[in-house]
């Protein structure tokens, strides 16, 4: 088998994983980068989703390579896209006009763009990026990974890396069983935790759903209906006892209240007519659009363009993760036939205003995400299996019900900021949505580091954090900052010969981590003017 080494081995191309890579990369290190799917970039591309930001993203709040890619997006449609003159010199450009984002855009540029970082570190011999690769074993000696082994998604050889450092950035924490990490999945006892959310025992098999978004364009007068899913009459009826009707209607909880709010789905409005009756996630086709005719030349566009990411399409019927081979696979089929189903209601079954049913036009677009039928390379994954940290943030340090004019618990080891209320989705376990306000958060190290490995570092939604604060944590411009500050992490320690452990307990060491953290840009506290 194919042994090669390097200074730093980044397991998971997702958002955090590129983040490690490229901080590595630009401090002179060799770096092995591995995916398990042919496009980097994780959540936003392969998974499809728009990123979901805190509404002071274009000002501060993100690390500066974290702008760097957005602004590379937008940069991206000003040079190739034949964009109107307004929105042009839009310096907020947002291509989709979503409502999620200041910036919902295509996969397959966020994809390009991201390779279009890693290119110049490649060319340089100080990156080795392999795609289609999926670690399957490791080993180790007492508290330290020595290797981890590769398979082939597809076609290709096997092969073993080597490094110093080893960073899990895959998207449900797949080194952790491996090399035997403490970790944990699901929810914790309020016991173990003192959450006000959590439940009176743990449930480690209570996950939050995943999602396998599409792509979708709508053509009137157009017949694009797929064929009928086989198993099409069990999803077209679904419906968990905490739901107020079918998974496949209109109807959903609104997660701030539970109360049943009926979503809109009214294909390509007509910017002029003013904006739809229902606002923010409510208006289901402006809320995830990624390409919206108005910010293009007359013609350019025959439709807008949108991302499914919805409640009919959150998959509780088991973990994605966890149950073994043949249960894992059985999830993961599970979740793509209930998008497609999805799909076909929509093209045959769905309410519209003027009082038919189905819209047949809607038409998957497969090259915005690169596959064959138009669903995403990936399943969304909203929870990973999580290390038993040195630290451990929870719902009373980042609760806006507990901490109020406070703020959020202040970490004189912090790594980085992010902000975002707890959001998470219904689960495997029978919850409905748990939706809790928060303060504006600092990045602990201590959420970094495991308690007993020395030299695996989480870099994605594997930190330190609970199943109620993972609702928090798991966004895009968090999951980056994780990376980038796992990355330099390991530069650091290298450099200094220190440990990571050693980083954090000695003052004078984390000092001059944090202080090579901001060099490269990274926000360790939120401005003095908000409080936190």
């Amino acid at each position: 088998m194919t042994r090669i080494s390097a200074d730093i081995a980044v397991i998971g191309g997702g958002l955090g994983g590129v983040a490690a890579a490229l901080a590595a990369a630009r401090s002179g290190l060799r770096v092995v980068l591995t995916e398990e799917y042919d496009w980097v970039g994780g959540q936003l591309t392969v998974q499809g989703t728009p990123p979901d930001e805190h509404p002071w993203i274009e000002q501060f709040g993100s690390t500066a390579s974290y702008r760097a890619m957005r602004e590379g997006i937008r940069d991206y449609y000003r040079r190739w896209y034949p964009l109107t003159a307004e929105a042009r010199a839009d310096r907020a450009l947002n291509p989709g006009n979503g409502r999620v984002s200041a910036l919902c855009a295509e996969p397959r540029v966020a994809h390009d763009v991201l390779r279009a970082l890693l290119a110049p570190h490649q060319a340089a011999g100080r990156l080795d990026l392999r795609t289609g690769y999926r670690p399957v074993a490791a080993t180790t000696d007492g508290d330290t990974v020595t290797s981890v082994t590769l398979d082939p998604v597809r076609e290709g050889e096997p092969f073993t890396v080597t490094a110093p450092y080893i960073l899990d950035a895959t998207e449900t924490g797949e080194l952790l069983p491996l090399t035997g990490t403490e970790h944990v999945t699901g929810f914790e006892s309020r016991e173990v935790t003192g959450e006000p959310s959590a439940p009176a025992t743990a449930q480690p098999h209570n996950i939050q759903a995943a999602s396998w978004c599409l792509a979708l364009e709508h053509r009137a007068g157009e017949d694009h209906t797929i064929d009928k899913p086989d198993d099409y009459g069990f999803w077209r009826d679904y419906q968990p006892p905490y739901w107020p009707g079918p998974f496949f209607g209109l109807l959903a909880p609104k997660p701030q209240t539970l109360e049943p709010t009926r979503r809109l789905l009214e294909p390509n409005p007509d910017p002029a007519a003013g904006s739809p009756p229902l606002a923010g996630d409510l208006d289901l086709w402006a809320f995830r659009r990624i390409l919206a005719r108005e910010n293009f030349t007359p013609g350019a566009l025959e439709s807008d363009v949108i991302i499914v990411n919805w409640p009919m399409i959150d998959y509780v019927e088991g973990p994605l993760f966890g149950g073994g081979p043949e249960e894992d696979a059985r999830h993961l089929a599970g979740a793509r036939a209930m998008s497609r189903s999805f799909l076909y209601w929509m093209q045959t079954e769905l309410p519209r205003a003027d009082g038919g049913t189905g819209l047949p036009g809607l038409r998957t677009r497969p090259d915005v995400v690169g596959t064959a039928d138009g669903l995403t390379m990936g399943p969304y994954h909203r929870e990973s299996r999580r290390i038993q940290a040195v630290h451990t943030i929870t719902e009373q340090e980042v609760s806006l019900a507990v901490r109020g004019e406070r703020g959020a618990v202040p970490h004189p080891d912090s790594v980085g900021i992010g902000s975002y209320r707890i959001d998470l989705h219904p689960s495997t376990g029978g919850d409905n949505y748990i939706d809790v306000g928060s303060c504006p958060f600092q990045i602990p190290l201590g959420a970094l580091l495991p308690r007993r490995i020395t030299n695996l570092l989480p870099a994605a939604k594997n930190i330190g954090t609970t199943h109620i604060t993972n609702g928090c944590y798991r966004l895009h411009p968090v999951e980056w900052n994780i990376g980038e500050a796992a990355g330099l992490l390991a530069v650091y320690c290298l450099r200094e010969r220190a440990t990571p452990h050693q980083v954090r307990e000695d003052a004078t060491h984390l000092e001059d981590y944090r202080r090579l953290l901001t060099g490269h840009g990274v926000e360790l506290a939120w401005p003095e003017v908000h409080g936190y």
